[in-house]
């Protein structure tokens, strides 16, 4: 069994986060130990300890390690744009070895660890990386969340496809009912169903209070155990 899943969504705001506590939780009700990393995250606040994420924060309380929070969100920067921009007025260079090693440090202590990326799948890092290249640093299978909204169809096949052709497995997607006033969300889903030549590993409501152990329930995560 691999080590871990990258998450990534077909756009930013789409529940990557939602999702990743969901799965954490979902891996656990399996008695996996879990983890969780935030390698690159844009838009922390500041805090007695330093800039703080809300995403990495969430993913921290869906697991049960003390690892440093620097381990786990490595590169944090306080506007809420995109990483390349935030790391260059920050005047840092965001090392995709570094991100690798602190995930080693972090998948020694579970059976799985959950790495949500930032945005979508071909944000960029710097000049010459993207989310996809960390995934593939990392040689970990991609899950893909899919915001069920207008346009929800296009985007999840263009990224499958993007994810295809990086030469990293698409170990399954994720249905994540953003808009709950879209129309035709059944056929909607049902469409990348057909098409998106991965299994649909769950189908999560709008509820933006559920708790992520209720959402865990409505995972199925057999095929990734």
């Amino acid at each position: 069994m691999n080590n871990g899943y990258f998450v990534t969504g077909t756009d930013t705001e789409i529940g990557k986060t939602y999702v990743s506590c969901a799965l954490l939780h979902a891996f656990s009700n399996h008695s996996k130990r879990v983890s969780a990393m935030k390698p690159v995250a844009s838009g922390c606040h500041n805090s007695e300890q330093g800039l703080r994420n809300d995403d990495a924060l969430q993913l921290i309380a869906s697991c049960e390690h003390s690892l440093p929070y620097e381990i786990i969100n490595p590169y944090a920067f306080e506007p809420a744009i995109a990483p390349h921009i935030a790391a260059q007025q920050a005047d840092t260079t965001i090392d995709l070895l570094h991100l690798k090693q602190c995930f080693n440090t972090i998948a020694e202590q579970a059976d799985i660890t959950i790495v949500e990326g930032a945005g979508g799948w071909l944000v960029p890092l710097d000049s010459q990386h993207s989310i996809a290249d960390l995934a593939a640093t990392l040689a970990l299978p991609v899950i893909l969340v899919v915001g069920i909204k207008l346009g929800c169809i296009n985007h999840a096949l263009l990224t499958a496809a993007a994810i295809r052709e990086k030469g990293v497995t698409l170990a399954g997607w994720v249905a994540n009912r953003v808009d709950p006033d879209c129309a035709c969300i059944e056929e909607n889903i049902q469409s990348i169903t057909q098409r998106i030549n991965a299994p649909c590993l769950g189908d999560l409501p709008f509820s933006p209070q559920m708790a992520a152990q209720e959402r865990s329930h409505y995972l199925k995560i057999e095929t990734l155990l």
